[in-house]
Order: C-alpha cells, then structure tokens, then sequence
C-alpha cells in the first residue's frame, strides 16, 4: 500500500532528525560554521518532512477511526460526522502523499541562497539595452512583491536608454529557488522608437542568475586580489563623481574544471564608502568564482534535464516578449499568456509556478517516486 511504502521512506529519517537535533545544540560544532549551516539546512527539510510524517500519521488514524464508527455506531447523527471525518482525510492523503514524495526528493542545494543577477543586452544594438533595462524593472518590480531587496552593484547605460549591462544582488527567502528560472536569453518582438517604418524587429538580452556565495564556500586568497579606484559614473550627486569610492579588484584563479589560469575582474559602484564597495566586491568575486566551480554541477544538470527547465544554461533561448500580439511565450514548458503589460510589471509568478511544477514532476520521475 501506498502509505505503507511513504511511511517506510520516512522512518529511516526519524532517526537523523533526532540526531542533527542534538547535533546542532553542540558547542564544537556550533564552533564549526561550515558544518553548523549545513546541519542547520538539513535540520530545517527534515522538519519539513516530520511535520507532514506527522499531519500523514494522523490522518491515516483519523480514517480508521471514522470507518470503525461508521461500522459500529447507530447514531445517524454520529455516522454523519464519520462520513465526513472518513471524506476530509480521503482527500486529504493523496495531496499529503504527493508532498512528502516532493520533499523526499533531494532538493537542490543552491535554492535558499540569495542571487547575484547579471542582465546584458544582445543582439540587438540600442534596442537591446532598452530591452534589457525593461527586464530590470520587471525583476524590480516582482522582487518589491516578495518583499526582497535589490542592490544594483555596476551598470553601464545605453546610448538611446536602458542598459548595456547591470548586475545587482537580490536578497531574501529562497530567492535562488525561484529566480534561478529567468536564467537564459530572453528575446522581444516591437517596433523599436527609432523605427520610421513600423516594422518589427527582434531583439535579446541575456539573463544570469548566479546563487550567491557565502565566505566559506571559496577560499580567496586576499592579498593576491589587485586593487584600482576610481570615480563612479552616473547618478549620485557630487561626491561619487569626484571621490574615488568606485573599486575595481582583479583576481588570478585557476580553474579545477580546465586546469587553466584566468583573470576574474568585478567592479563595485554601490556606495560611497569605499571600503563598502570592496567588501561587496569580495561577496562578488566570490560568487563568480563559486559559480565557475559548480559548472561541472550545472552541466551534470543540464545533460540530465531534457525539459531544461532550470538548468543554469544561459546560451538557451528561454522566453519571447512579442509586443504586437501582447504576448508571452516561455519555449520550455510551451506556456503562453496574453497579459505582457502586467507581466513587464512584475506579474511572472504564474509562469514561474508552471515552471516550478514542471521541474518537480521531472525530478519525481527521476527519483522514481
């Protein structure tokens, strides 16, 4: 039986939750912050399991007991409850089943982080900077409806508006988990505002969502990080145009996937405190770093996934923007919508949701659940 088999799965985990729950109350390795986050995130899905191991359990008595009334009792008034006691839980099971079997399967462990975000205009010319500033307001917008803040980190304007290129931080609740989705080229269909003629033209940006890394995941060697300053460009008054608070940090690394050495440069014009924005330039560096050592991770995905729904591929064409027809389309799950002025104002969650259900319905077929 079904719940026999759940339950099975299950109770091998009870022993480990009461394990990590003593585990995490130690002082040696509480000391231990690489394996005290790590214990402490195990901690928290396995709560998530008990919790529905134990909602499961009770459901699965409150059943039995609404059958036994139902055989032995004479009170219609009585067997009327049963009856829907017996109809509650009926209902209730399959849905409880389906959610264990989720949470059974190995989450991945980027989903709780917060994100570093690059977008870049492509193919396109002016257009795409425009393009790729009205992605940037779409994320802002959407990012301000999960109440997540979003830090621009450098961006270099277009000629004609919007942006070459902007790179910002998101911080919140499991942002990883579900902006890791808008990862890929994203491409419009409109007449441009420079076009005489009316004619369509389409147009790309490039999108990437990098988990952001925390100290303990890469090493840097800090003194071997090169320095410059200079003065920000842009908006922000008088003294971030004439101070030099804008850091630039360069960065020798070998990569263990090639072998080769490479130069990661990443710049920080955030603040007006220098010694801030070479913090965040660390947090960034060590980000870009974290990113190119878990690409072999990223690939593993990607030749397992055959939707690709969430695979980290950022050369795949994910989404068109087509402006005429007022019209989204997403290529990975074949999802299409008729509400592009909303969507450009943040209103993605629906196709973010489609995407999260297809992912999961390709990682219980994997996981043979």
């Amino acid at each position: 039986m079904a719940e026999t088999n759940i339950l099975d799965k299950l109770e091998g985990l009870v022993s480990r939750f009461e394990e990590i729950s003593t585990l995490i109350t130690d002082p040696n390795v509480i000391s231990d912050q690489k394996r005290y986050v790590k214990l402490t995130k195990e901690y928290k899905d396995l709560s998530e399991l008990m919790k529905a191991r134990k909602e499961y359990m009770q459901c699965l008595q409150n059943a039995d007991e609404a059958r036994q009334l139902l055989t032995s009792e004479d009170d219609p008034e009585m067997r009327d409850m049963a009856r829907e006691e017996l109809q509650a839980s009926e209902t209730r099971l399959p849905e409880l089943e389906e959610e264990i079997k989720l949470l059974l399967v190995p989450a991945d462990p980027e989903d709780g982080k917060n994100v570093v975000m690059e977008i870049r205009g492509g193919t396109g010319g002016d257009e795409a900077a425009l393009f790729a500033g009205d992605l940037f307001r779409m994320y802002s917008k959407y990012c301000e409806m999960k109440g997540w803040k979003v830090t621009v980190s450098s961006f270099s304007e277009g000629a004609s508006g919007g942006y070459k290129e902007i790179i910002f931080n998101v911080t919140g609740e499991g942002v990883y988990g579900i902006l890791k989705y808008e990862s890929g080229v994203h491409r419009v269909q409109r007449v441009p505002a420079t076009e005489t003629q009316g004619r369509v033209h389409t147009s790309a940006a490039t999108v990437a969502v990098l988990p952001e890394a925390e100290p303990f995941d890469v090493e840097i060697n800090e003194g071997a990080v090169k320095w410059d300053t200079f003065r920000s460009q842009g908006a922000g008054g008088q003294n971030v145009n004439k101070v030099e608070s804008g850091v630039r940090a360069r960065y020798m690394w070998r990569n263990p996937n090639t072998g080769i050495e490479e130069e990661i440069l990443v710049e920080c014009t955030e603040t007006r405190d220098q010694p801030k924005n070479k913090e965040r330039a660390l947090a960034r560096l060590r980000t870009f770093i974290y990113d190119r050592e878990h690409q072999k991770y990223i690939d593993d995905i990607a030749s397992r996934r055959k939707t690709m729904v969430s695979t980290g591929d950022r050369s795949a064409k994910i989404r068109t923007y087509n402006y005429p027809q007022g019209r989204i389309t997403d290529h990975r799950i074949n999802y299409t919508i008729y509400n592009l002025a909303a969507f450009m104002d943040g209103d993605i969650q629906d196709c973010i949701d489609h995407l999260i259900v297809a992912e999961n319905a390709e990682r219980l077929k994997d996981a043979e659940l």
